[in-house]
Formats: C-alpha cells, structure tokens, sequence
C-alpha cells in the first residue's frame, strides 16, 4: 500500500467506516485494519487488524475494575435523574433529624422537639435544594436562611411578642436575634427538661436549619462522591448535639446504629457499590454489622461528656448558712404575721424551706451529690422538672408576703413545673429534685408570685411504716455527736427489727417525755441552738425542754445512731393551738382555697428513708400545750431505766455509723475534762484539714522532689558505671549540663564551653579549663587512667558544681536544680555524649592541624 492509498484509506476510515463485531463472553471481539475517530451513525461491520478478547475483569461489577489503574473510572461523573436527589435529600434530613434526637430529652418531649426540629429540618433541606437551580444559588439562599433564621423561628417561639401571633414586630426581630445564642446558654445552664418557655427552642431550631442545609448541600450534587464531605456536617451534628443533651440521651444506642447503618448505605449506593441482586450476603452483613455495633454499645460503660456539667456549676449549698439556725427568729420576729399565702394547696400539706442532711457537731446543713447519694445538686430548671412521684396532683400559687425574706423558696411536694408571674424571676431560681426543695438567691421579699404543679407524695399508715424497712443510702457523716444520742437511741429502740417501727419508736419517746417551749420572753427557759452542747443539755440534762428546732435534731441524730437515714426539714406546717397539723386551717374563697402561714407555723421536723416508702416524716416535737413549770419533772428519761437491747446489725449500714462518741465540744455541768483529748482532736482535725486543702502544695512539692532524685541518680549512674575515659567525660558533661539548665548557651570543644561558662556567669575560667583538659587528656591520649584519678576528678567536678549553683541567684539557681536539660544525654562510640564526641572531634581536628603547621 502506497503513501496516497494509505491517507486515503485513513480518510475513509474518519468518515464512513463500517466493520464487524460480535460479542463474546463478558467482552468484545473486534477485527479490522484502521485507526482513527469514528464519526457518523455506526451501521454495518467494523473490522481491524489484529483480535483483541474482551474478559470479565473489563466487566463494571469487578472489584478489578474498580480498582485497577486505567482510563475507566470507578466513579463516573453521571447526570443523576431528579428523583435520586431527591432520594439522597431525604436521607440526608433523616440523618439531621437522627443527629438532634438527642436534644428530646433536654426538652422533655418529643412533641416539644418536633416543633422546632422539623420545621427546620424540611426549610434547610428546601434550601440546600434550591441550590440545584443556577438562578437561586448561594444569595438567594443566603437570603432564605437569614429569613428562616431571624424572622421564622422567632415569629414561632416568641410568639408572644408578634401581632396576631403572626406579624413580627421589632421586638421579636431583637430578642429573635439575642435568643439564636442565649437559647444554647439557657439550655446548657438550666437542668433537664427545660420546657419550651423563653424561646430556647430556638437553639434547636439553629442546629437542624443550618446542618439540614450543609448535609443537603452535599447530598443533591450530581457527583456521588460529594456524599462522604456529607457526612462531616452530621457527625459534628451528632456530636454538638450530645453535648448539649442529657448523660442518658434518647435511645442513643438504637439510633446510633441506624445511623451508622443508613449511612454506609447511603454512600455505597451514592458511589455505585450497592448490589440489591447480593440480598443474602448484604442482609448478613448488616445483621452482623448491628449485632456488633449494639454490642460493643453495651459491652463498652455508657459514660458520655456533657457541657452542661461543666459550663455553669450547680449553685453551692455551702454558700449559705444553716437554714434551721433561722427558726427561732421567724418565731420572734413574726409570730402572728401572715408570711405566705397559698392557693389551691391540698389541705393539711406541709411547704418547705430547706433540708439538711449535714451534721457537722454545731449546725445542721445541706450538704451535695458528692457527700450524700440522695442529695443533689441545686440546678436551675426549666418551665418543666422531672418528676416521677407518686401521689395526688395539684396547682397551687404562692405569694410571699412581708416579713419573709431568706434564700429559701416556700415549695410544696415534688415540683413538676414552678413560673413566676414576673419572668425575670426565674433567673434566680434553683431546685433540688432529690430534696424537692429550692434556694432562691435573690432572697424572697413581698410581692413574689410564682405558680407550681406538683404531686403530694402519699403518706404511709402507721401500719404500714412499722413494717418498712430502712432503705440503705450513703450519706455525710454525723461529727462530734453526744454519747447520750446512742445511748438514748438504742435504749429506746435499738431491739427494733424494722427500720420505720424504730423511727416511730424514738419519734413516740421523744413526743411524750419532752416539754415544748421556744424560750422566749415570757416563755421557759430554753436556748436556741441545735449544736452537739444543746442536744446534749436536751438528752442528758436536768430538764428536757426545746422546741422543734432541738427535739428534730435529737431525732435525725439518733436515727442516724441506728442506722437509718435521716435528714431535717424546715418549713411550714398548718398547726392548730396543740402544735399538731390540722386540715381546717385551710378555708374556701369561692372556686379556690387559701392559707395563710404566720411565723408561728415555721417548723421542724425529720425525715427517714424506708424501702417502698422513699423518704417520710416524723413529728418528734412535744404538743405546743405541753408547757413545763417548775413544780413537774422535767429530766429526761434515763437510759438505765429503760429496757436496753443491743441494735439489730444492719445489712448493709450507713456509712457514718462509726459515729465519733467524745464530748470535744460539750460544757457546762455534763462536759467531760478531758482537756488532752480534746487537744488531739482538735490537732488531728487541722491536720486532715490541711492534708486535703493543701494537696496542690504537696503534690508541687513531690513533683520538686521527684525531679531532684532522679537528677541525683543521673549523676550517680555518670559517677560510677563505664570505662574510666567515659566517667571522666561524663564529669565534664555534668559541668556542661549544668550551665545549661542555668540558662546559659553553650557550643564548642570543651576549652571553648570553659571559657563561655565563665564570661557567662563572670566567674574564674582556670579551674574550668584545667578540668576541661584533664578531660580531653583522658579522651585523646589512650593512657589508662586509674581509679584514685577518676575519683579525683569527680572530687573537683563536684566542688565546681557547687560552686557554680552557689554563684547564681536564687530562683536561678533552683531553675537550675530543677531542670532536666542534658540529664538523659546519648553516649558516643567511645562512651562520651554526642556534644563530647563534637568537642573531642573538635580538638582532633586543632591537634591535626599543629602536626601539620609543624
């Protein structure tokens, strides 16, 4: 074939060509004798010269075409059919949806979620479509998003502060813009369920809009390969959203797992890896793949990190004094004065201030979920508390009036949900739901409002109670407590099986040998107080005279004597003339009832965990009838007399029940001289004080020393192990070492480092270069060097150390004791340091340079 016939047949082939083909196999077969591009309608044969055999590895659902080297792509750039981006959004906001389910919780409802997360979810997930079509790409999106966030969501959860409930005005707009990060703080500050109240579903509503938009963004690209930048959006949706939420979560191993199942399909069928026609191979890899994910969830301890614990720290019930040392002066201050009215309070209920489960020798105090098991923190909460009491349920509103100002908020029973009629006021306002009781630091003054719905825990029979164990908890121990308690206690009620018939045992004793009187003017001598000292007068004394303040005291104290747990409760009851609680102090106004507590009805009294029963009250306080004069007996009853048995052992028993029995802080006629004892115990408590409070001094201190000895053993192991050249080029590196942990820069052969220590630290350089010689002699010379040198040496090395540490200042110089530069150094081929062995070089090299000017 000549030149001419040769283009003209490869012009023809550009053109027109027909050949042959057949398929075989999983490949092609073609035959024919021309190159070049194929341009027209293929009809007819094509045939070229040579065969090539098609195989199954050129088929596209190989795993060697997917991953071998050539001009085929794994992942072709295809034109994807509306409806699979639409598929793929879907998913994509199923996933945004999963990822906030764990804000449910901090909620307290699904419904409450969905208000927010939905509505969210579906305006991110319409915009990130929106970006499909060229004309509302990235501004007009900008805009929806802005209008979403700033106009939408508040007109929804600021509802109150529109028109119509529908038109924003520029209030809504302002606090819109306020809530959109003060919703994150509100929820992350204030104790689980929060509720809806005070826009903080907007902080939901942030999260879903803004991630539905980022995973959706991602998930209608035509490139399937986009899908895995996707999944960044959702893990970090994922992971904000469990910082936010609750330690329990919201079925967090289940949905956990669907999202990680969802997800790997998801991307398998977005990269074309997904093969429906495998089912039963792919139906057993996602039942492995769930079987091991909710097993290594459950095999692995659910402990999971939340901000809330660690942004703004529960109020501190140590920051407040003792709530019962404040008893007496209601009762003297304000007597007959109304200090609080309620409304709708089931008759006969009892409202509390504070309780206490501290006993710390003086006072009675609240203690925290570090020191006792059944007495968390104090928490702001939400329009919505946690609640699962049982009982009967009620709303009722409080009013506090004059004469009623402490940190103590009056609550009732176990709160589900406490608002202020001024909103503002519930900034200031903390509960305890373990104690059912709140602190309120902006103290109570007249005029406060405020509405709670609640349960009244039912109350146990008698019957009932005198078969209750007690229940077995953890809490604070009970310090410097009389002996007379223990004695009293297990004189009494120290043969009782049953924890509830021993508590109503000391609760009976205490009631009928006791005399009421709260040691005002006019009144018998009684002294305020609920110390060690007064309980001790009380039990032990010549007369048993107090009020609720000491016979509550003296009840929890013997309580604890035996092993229940106890605490004490201040608040106020409706008593009648007698002291006792009396259904007819409430009276009906119409649709509503009230009551009106005075002074007077601010009382004492304790409470003791039985299983089955939670935690019930005990009165031990005398009828208020029961007053004494000088012509009764009023000497308490005398344990001798009594019959005495030893207590029942407990199971599983309190962890104070080692009570301590000496009488460090009681006087008067009963105190005990034992002013030696009293000495190391005083010595031993400041000691353990100071152990405790001091640990950040003592662990400085070992860090010091720790330091200190291992530079010590450093230069030990220098000193003693290795050649004799090695020990003496190691003294030398002490030196070196030395000046360097002084701060001081320092290069060169070893005359050199002499002669820079010195100009450094203004000191003398002739001991330092006779040293720094005596090392290179040991080092380049090749004589054998004996012992009585080496220990010569170190002799002067460590004469040069001190004086060296002694010429520099003192911080300076404990920098330098301190410091571990150059005390791990690498040894050389000849047993010197890599700095040695630079300096021992150096020196070769002058050396080598004199024989050869010589």
């Amino acid at each position: 074939m000549n030149t001419t016939e040769f283009s003209k047949q490869n012009a023809n082939a550009n053109t027109d060509e027909t050949g042959t083909g057949h398929t075989t196999g999983f490949g092609n077969t073609f035959t024919g004798s021309s190159t070049g591009t194929f341009t027209g309608t293929f009809t007819g044969t094509f045939t070229e010269t040579g065969t090539g055999t098609g195989s199954w590895a050129d088929s596209t659902h190989s795993v060697i075409w997917m991953s071998r080297d050539s001009k085929s792509q794994a992942l072709p750039y295809l034109c994807r059919p509306r409806t699979s981006q639409y598929a793929s959004l879907l998913v994509a906001a199923l996933l945004t949806l999963a990822a906030a389910s764990n804000l449910i919780d901090v909620y307290g409802s699904v419904a409450s979620w969905a208000l927010a997360a939905t509505p969210a979810t579906i305006i991110g997930s319409l915009v990130a479509l929106a970006g499909t079509v060229p004309t509302l790409r990235l501004w007009w999106q900008m805009l929806f998003m802005a209008v979403a966030q700033l106009v939408v969501g508040p007109v929804l959860f600021l509802n109150d502060t529109t028109i119509a409930h529908f038109i924003p005005t520029l209030r809504t707009l302002t606090q819109g813009w306020v809530q959109m990060l003060g919703s994150f703080k509100f929820i992350l500050s204030v104790e689980p369920p929060t509720g809806t109240a005070d826009g903080c579903l907007l902080a939901v509503w942030t999260i879903c809009l803004w991630f539905a938009l980022l995973t959706g963004i991602f998930a209608v690209t035509e490139d399937g390969r986009f899908t895995m930048i996707a999944i960044i959006p959702v893990i970090a949706n994922l992971v904000i959203c469990a910082l936010l939420g609750s330690s329990s979560g919201y079925y967090r191993i289940f949905i956990g797992t669907a999202m990680a199942l969802v997800i790997v399909i998801w991307i398998s069928a977005r990269w074309k890896l997904l093969e429906f026609g495998r089912w039963i191979s792919s139906v057993t890899i996602v039942v492995v793949c769930i079987a091991l994910a909710i097993g290594g969830c459950l095999a692995v301890g659910q402990d999971r990190t939340i901000l809330r614990d660690h942004y703004d720290p529960p109020l501190s019930p140590y920051d407040y004094t003792s709530p019962l040392s404040g008893m007496r002066s209601y009762i003297k201050n304000s007597k007959d004065d109304v200090l609080l009215t309620v409304e709708n309070l089931p008759a006969g209920s009892s409202v509390r201030l504070a309780v206490m489960d501290r006993f710390d020798g003086n006072v009675w105090n609240l203690s925290d979920s570090t020191m006792s098991s059944d007495s968390s923190n104090y928490h702001r909460v939400g329009t919505s508390i946690t609640n699962n009491a049982e009982g009967k349920k009620f709303t009722a509103t409080f009013t506090v009036n004059k004469g009623l100002s402490d940190y103590w908020l009056p609550i009732a029973g176990a709160a589900s949900s406490v608002t202020f009629d001024n909103s503002e006021n519930a900034d200031s306002f903390y509960y305890n739901s373990d104690t059912m009781s709140a602190i309120y630091p902006s103290r109570t003054s007249e005029g406060l409002t405020y509405t709670e719905t609640g349960i009244m825990p039912a109350v146990p029979t008698d019957k009932q109670i005198t078969k209750a164990n007690a229940a077995s908890i953890s809490q604070p121990k009970a310090e410097d407590v009389p002996d007379c308690v223990d004695k009293l206690a297990t004189a009494i009620a120290g043969g009782q099986s049953k924890g509830g018939e021993a508590a109503q045992a000391i609760a009976e004793k205490l009631k009928e040998s006791g005399w009421f009187s709260h040691g005002l003017s006019g009144d018998y001598p009684s002294t305020a107080g609920h110390g060690n000292y007064r309980i001790d007068q009380l039990l032990a004394g010549t007369a048993m005279v107090g009020d609720s303040e000491q016979y509550a005291s003296a009840m929890a104290l013997m309580a604890r004597s035996l092993g229940l747990p106890s605490r004490v409760v201040l608040g106020f009851l409706p008593k009648d003339d007698e002291g006792e609680i009396s259904e007819n102090r409430t009276e009906k106004q119409g649709k509503n009832t009230v009551i009106e507590f005075t002074g007077n009805d601010v009382t004492a009294w304790v409470e003791i965990k039985l299983d089955g029963y939670g935690w019930v009250s005990f009165y031990p306080t005398p009828k208020e009838t029961k007053v004494p004069d000088e012509n009764q007996n009023l000497t308490p009853p005398n344990p001798q007399t009594l019959v005495r048995q030893p207590p029942v052992p407990l199971t599983d028993p309190l962890r104070d029940d080692a009570q301590a029995r000496g009488k460090s802080s009681i006087g008067g006629s009963m105190a005990d001289e034992t002013s030696i004892n009293l000495f190391w115990q005083h010595f031993g408590r400041i000691a353990r004080k100071i152990a405790i409070y001091g640990s950040p001094l003592w662990m400085l201190l070992i860090v010091c020393g720790l330091l200190l000895a291992i530079k010590a053993i450093a230069l030990a192991r220098s000193r003693k192990h290795g050649s004799a050249q090695q020990r003496v080029a190691a003294g030398w590196q002490s030196v070196a070492a030395l000046a360097r942990q002084s701060g001081l820069d320092i290069q060169g052969t070893r005359s050199e480092q002499a002669v820079s220590i010195a100009s450094q630290m203004d000191i003398s350089s002739e001991t330092l270069l006779a040293l720094g010689a005596q090392a290179d002699y040991a080092a380049f010379s090749g004589n054998i060097l004996n012992e009585e040198h080496v220990q010569q040496y170190w002799h002067d090395i460590a004469q040069e150390r001190k004086y060296i540490l002694k010429s520099l200042p003192t911080l300076r110089r404990w920098r330098a004791k301190l410091s571990l530069a150059d005390v791990f150094h690498f040894r050389g081929k000849h047993g010197g340091s890599v700095r040695q062995s630079a300096s021992r070089r150096g020196n070769a090299g002058a050396v080598h340079a004199r024989c050869r000017r010589q």
